[in-house]
């Protein structure tokens, strides 16, 4: 059980690193674009092509279940629900709270939360996939803490 959730907490915390490293050479390289109309919007639907990137790790996600679920890798639940915390954390923060998806968390206002907003307010300067700042999405960088 103890290793269960150490691997639960490193597994989620290594996709902060895989979210970074997606985002900056996946989704603002050979992927642009399907990430392309999240920084300018060229449709009227309220889905975007970039939100293919969460089916992907769905599917990652599913894959660990099913390795778990067949008796293949017993640390595989672990990793799956590692997986999807984090995707649950990124879609609230990034989906909900930030770009205001659905009209939740709209009073925030701590400390915290206006470095990811400021963060994420810098990636988004950039109307192209080059030049990008602040990939990651849960780790900010210290200078966005500043007032």
């Amino acid at each position: 059980m103890l290793v269960d959730i150490l691997v639960f907490v490193l597994t989620f915390c290594i996709m902060e690193f895989m979210a970074w490293f997606s985002h900056k050479y996946v989704m603002h390289g050979f992927l642009w674009e399907l990430h392309a109309d999240h920084h300018k919007k060229d449709h009227d639907s309220w889905f975007e092509r970039n939100d293919a990137f969460f089916i992907f790790y769905a599917v990652v996600s599913i894959g660990f279940f099913l390795l778990w679920h067949y008796d293949i890798l017993e640390i595989g639940l672990a990793i799956g629900l590692g997986i999807f915390a984090y995707g649950l954390a990124y879609f609230t923060v990034h989906d909900i709270f930030i770009h205001q998806r659905f009209k939740l968390f709209r009073n925030a206002d701590n400390r915290y939360a206006r470095a990811v907003r400021r963060a994420h307010k810098m990636h988004h300067k950039h109307l192209g996939k080059e030049d990008g700042e602040c990939f990651g999405m849960l780790i900010v960088p210290f200078k966005y803490f500043k007032k």
